[in-house]
């Protein structure tokens, strides 16, 4: 069998139900275990695929965790320097 996921709305899934019990065990609905544990699971896919993507392509660039400590250490003295209780 050749396996595809097919996403519809509510309202057909009783169309899609007499459709699976007329086709005589030709089609069968499995659960997806992603979904299960995770019903985002591949919006959050697809959203870490397109960041990979920018990341290789160079439109989105990738700092390293110094990079990154030194860069939030800033953001907290100049939110300190702005906001803070004087």
């Amino acid at each position: 069998m050749t396996a595809r996921i097919i996403r519809y709305d509510e309202c057909y899934s009783a169309l899609i139900d007499e459709m699976v019990a007329k086709s005589g065990g030709h089609i069968e609905i499995v659960d997806d275990p992603n979904l299960k544990l995770d019903p985002y699971f591949y919006e959050r896919k697809a959203s870490l695929d397109r960041t990979i993507k920018a990341i290789d392509d160079g439109t989105m660039k990738m700092i390293s965790q110094e990079e990154w400590d030194l860069d939030m250490e800033q953001l907290d003295r100049e939110l300190e320097e702005k906001y803070g209780n004087n």
